[in-house]
């Protein structure tokens, strides 16, 4: 059967999470509920990056394998008629056999949004976390420093976290501002079970004087999530970018600018 590969965006507030769950309110569910009506057959999915509840997507890859016959287009603007308001197929292309778009993956890029104003917003409730307490920027970007490279990250990882080894490649992880809002950014060849918000929560420690910017290789070095910082909250944190090998011929999976224009 022909292996089909689409890229689909969603506002995870409505959503426990992507994976699929008996009471059926995760994106999988509904994602797979649409394409088995639109292809009349069941359809199963396979996703680049699981994200857990409140977590959004800009740039999700799943594949599917199916008989049913479609044009490109009409997988988008079919299966899209049968979605809620927030999830959407952006595209869909037929892709080789081999292709998997969990492992073919070679890196997954996280953008996360953070409000730094001593008053709560609601226009960004839901797609942006918040922070009162002002935030020293610089401290942040030193202590992120040493995050980058090949890191055995297990003072960042979830006790529920399945992975079979905490080792991770750290590619980016850049903090920009525009006015009130922190833009972080971060690129890895894959990322552990609450990883970035653990890494958030961190840095935030950081950025509030609560912690010297050298704490941070500390903790690293460490391997102990308990000595780390809370979990933050999952509001900003969005999966962004998927890349894959050239032979792919898959082009740039970018969804930034679906978040903030000038993300990238």
């Amino acid at each position: 059967m022909p292996r089909i590969a689409l890229g689909v965006a969603y506002d995870g507030s409505a959503w426990n999470g992507w994976q699929t769950q008996p009471h059926g309110r995760t994106v999988q569910d509904t994602l797979e509920a649409a394409l088995a009506q639109f292809a009349d057959r069941p359809v199963a999915t396979i996703c680049a990056g699981r994200t857990d509840t409140g977590v959004h997507a800009a740039m999700q890859v799943v594949h599917l394998d199916t008989d049913a016959q479609r044009r490109d287009e009409s997988w988008v603007r079919g299966v899209n008629a049968l979605l809620p308001p927030s999830i959407a197929v952006r595209w869909a292309r037929v892709v080789q056999d081999d292709f998997h778009a969990r492992f073919s993956a070679a890196s997954r890029t996280y953008v996360y949004l953070l409000i730094n104003d001593r008053v709560r917003s609601p226009l960004w409730a839901g797609r942006a976390g918040w922070c009162f307490q002002p935030l020293d920027i610089e401290a942040m970007r030193q202590a992120a420093a040493c995050l980058i490279g090949e890191h055995d990250f297990s003072s960042f990882r979830s006790s529920q976290c399945q992975a079979r080894h905490p080792v991770r490649v750290m590619h980016r992880l850049d903090i920009a501002t525009q006015g009130d809002l922190i833009v972080v950014t971060l690129r890895a060849n894959a990322f552990l079970h609450h990883m970035v918000r653990n890494l958030m929560g961190a840095l935030l420690q950081v950025g509030q004087g609560r912690k010297p910017a050298a704490w941070m290789a500390e903790l690293l070095a460490a391997r102990d999530r308990t000595q780390g910082a809370p979990t933050f909250m999952p509001d900003g944190l969005y999966l962004a970018a998927i890349e894959y090998p050239e032979r792919f011929a898959l082009g740039e999976l970018d969804g930034t600018r679906l978040i903030l224009p000038s993300v990238s």
